[in-house]
């Protein structure tokens, strides 16, 4: 494990135990026994650190899903399944996922793997990265409210889920 991939791990290790708004530089400095500006060679900005675990997250749902092949709201579904499994499975996860702003490898080709298929199904480009920004918006507004709230949402998850589906199936030719 590179020393890079290590300070991200004690990052996702800090915000599971502190939380998203505790999560400072400082303190994972800190965690690690090194001075603040030596993390500095690892990640440019604490906006870039947290980038980098998003991309963890998003690599995590990735990994905890089957391939994305099959019909288009298959893979629509496993992806939202993947993405909230990988957000509640983190303090603040949903939370955090809200603050990146340089999509991870992983991210972008599962966006632009869930427009192409949009596309082959009908949608045009602009309808299908419409849909996908509101099924992605959907998953993460909802795991926010239920990583504050907690409790069992599953079957309220599951719903919601279908509800966009259903409006997009209905935009198909």
């Amino acid at each position: 494990m590179s020393r890079r991939d290590e300070v991200l791990q004690a990052a996702v290790e800090l915000l599971d135990e502190v939380g998203l708004d505790a999560l400072t530089t400082r303190r994972l400095a800190a965690k690690l026994g090194v001075q603040a500006g030596a993390l500095y060679r690892h990640f440019a900005s604490k906006q870039a650190l947290l980038d980098a675990v998003v991309g963890h997250l998003i690599d995590e749902a990735a990994d905890g899903t089957p391939e994305l092949t099959g019909e288009w709201d298959h893979v629509l579904r496993v992806m939202a399944f993947g993405m909230r499994s990988a957000m509640l499975a983190h303090r603040d996860g949903a939370r955090l996922m809200t603050t990146f702003q340089v999509p991870s490898a992983a991210g972008e080709q599962a966006f632009n793997r869930t427009i192409e298929l949009l596309v082959e199904a009908g949608l045009t480009a602009e309808a299908a990265v419409s849909a996908v920004d509101t099924l992605f918006a959907y998953v993460n507004g909802f795991t926010i409210e239920e990583q504050a709230r907690g409790g069992d949402r599953d079957l309220a998850f599951r719903a919601g889920v279908e509800l966009i589906l259903a409006g997009i199936r209905a935009g198909l030719p």
